[in-house]
């Protein structure tokens, strides 16, 4: 075999070894990604427009599972409370263990411990105003005060201001955050500035980006890595196909 030959021999197997490599990095990626939500999240269909616009009715979301003691102000929590019908509700934490809640303040927003609270997913709303009723609640210890972002029609803790707790419902109904709409939006379900300068701020997002770069990144060294070898052989068969009309051309025009 010429040296030529040996050369190109040498690079095709170490182009093979990359490109087998290259599947089985993106394999690993790819499956544990999955894997990796699987475990964090848990998926969840929205069943009514309670929290219009942010999330809508028939709207796939991923919810993070957490414990109740990890819930802030201003999260989008799936739940279930007995006196709310024990069936999984979604609904925006507004106020935690101690807050005092009100509405009407300043300008018609919400206030949490007299501070006006800026939530622009609340739309559509007359006058702007936070509730179409004025209420005023004390959230008792260890308890969440919720309500959604559409207003208008929510049945939230609103509607259970009579109750006990003020409206209010345990953390430990709490069995997941939402943090993205996978479908039909695609998008992510952002924590509110308006909460952030309280105490506790809000909370950090979940791993939504990582899991999906490791997914996104699987599936392009899986395609890469299956595609050198036929892009290989097609760029050997020109090579080969232009020597041999090289050739015919030089004897001919001897």
């Amino acid at each position: 075999m010429s040296a030529t030959g040996r050369r190109n021999d040498g690079r095709g197997r170490l182009g093979s070894v990359l490109s087998g490599l290259a599947v089985a990095v993106g394999c690993v990626l790819f499956v544990g990604g999955f894997v990796w939500a699987a475990v964090v999240y848990r998926p969840y269909a929205v069943p009514t427009n309670s929290m219009d616009p942010t999330v809508k009715a028939g709207d796939r979301v991923l919810a993070q599972r957490i414990s109740g003691g990890e819930v802030r102000r201003g999260d989008v929590v799936v739940f279930k409370d007995a006196q709310w019908g024990d069936m999984p509700m979604l609904k925006r934490v507004v106020g935690v263990g101690g807050d005092r809640i009100a509405c009407c303040g300043t300008g018609g927003r919400l206030t949490v411990n007299g501070e006006p609270v800026e939530e622009p997913y609340v739309q559509g709303m007359p006058g702007g105003q936070a509730s179409m009723t004025g209420f005023d609640a004390k959230v008792p210890a260890g308890q969440l005060f919720l309500l959604g972002d559409e207003r208008g029609g929510s049945l939230d803790s609103r509607v259970h201001l009579q109750d006990a707790g003020q409206g209010s419902v345990p953390r430990s109904a709490v069995s997941a955050r939402v943090d993205a709409v996978v479908w039909p939006l695609g998008s992510l379900v952002a924590r509110p500035d308006g909460f952030a300068a309280l105490p506790g701020g809000v909370s950090a997002p979940g791993p939504v980006k990582p899991i999906t770069a490791a997914v996104l990144a699987g599936v392009a060294l899986i395609f890469g890595g299956a595609l050198y070898g036929p892009v290989v052989r097609l760029a050997s068969r020109s090579r080969g196909t232009g020597r041999g009309t090289e050739g015919v051309a030089a004897r001919g025009t001897r």
